[in-house]
């Protein structure tokens, strides 16, 4: 059976941002439309996870605006499949425009993808959709994000696999290139030839490709 509409004061709506004027924009216009919305505290600690999550489902929300970058918190998508998980409609509201990151965050259980560059009407709009158990994104759009996460995890592994045939000194020396160092300063701390070290970093790029 359909899930009937929720009454919009008893639609419980929360927002979790670390933004504070655009997470006070939304919680006043959602009140203003007679939903109860509520700002969530963002931790500034990443260990907070746990805290915030158990947090948010004691408050038994229909639907969480979410922010993807939570300051010191970090990245907000690993907040979604917990909440998924807990039965919550899970909206995210991000200035990112990475949209092979908003396929994670679908990938993840997020029902709709919503950059913050758009009309405040048109989230109220999503809020009132999923409300009325109607669907807030089309096939299209959720497989061309899916795809595109798809594409970002595979290029992700191919990396990690370069990286990995790399020796443990290959690793170092790569590491030593990217503070800035030059052959000769490697060399010299190393105190080893400069050849050997041309030798490695010739191993190092031809393993990276």
């Amino acid at each position: 059976m359909t899930q009937s509409a929720t009454a919009r004061g008893d639609l419980r709506i929360l927002i979790v941002e670390d933004h504070v004027v655009f997470g006070e924009s939304l919680e006043l216009a959602l009140n203003l439309e007679g939903y109860d919305a509520r700002r969530v505290p963002v931790p500034t600690d990443e260990r907070g996870a746990g805290a915030l999550v158990a947090s948010i489902v004691r408050q038994s929300p229909r639907i969480v605006l979410l922010d993807l970058d939570l300051g010191g918190f970090g990245n907000g998508v690993r907040l979604i499949s917990h909440l998924a998980r807990a039965g919550v409609n899970v909206v995210v509201v991000t200035a990112s425009s990475d949209r092979a990151r908003w396929g994670e965050a679908v990938w993840m259980g997020a029902r709709k993808v919503l950059p913050k560059s758009r009309p405040l009407n048109e989230i109220l709009g999503v809020v009132r959709r999923i409300n009325n158990n109607i669907a807030v994104m089309s096939t299209e759009e959720r497989e061309e994000l899916l795809g595109l996460w798809h594409e970002r995890r595979v290029e992700r592994a191919e990396r990690q696999e370069r990286l990995d045939r790399l020796t443990v000194r290959e690793r170092q020396v790569l590491g030593e290139l990217m503070r800035g160092r030059t052959v000769s300063e490697i060399a010299r701390t190393s105190v080893v030839s400069e050849a050997t070290v041309r030798t490695q970093v010739k191993s190092i790029l031809a393993k990276l490709k």
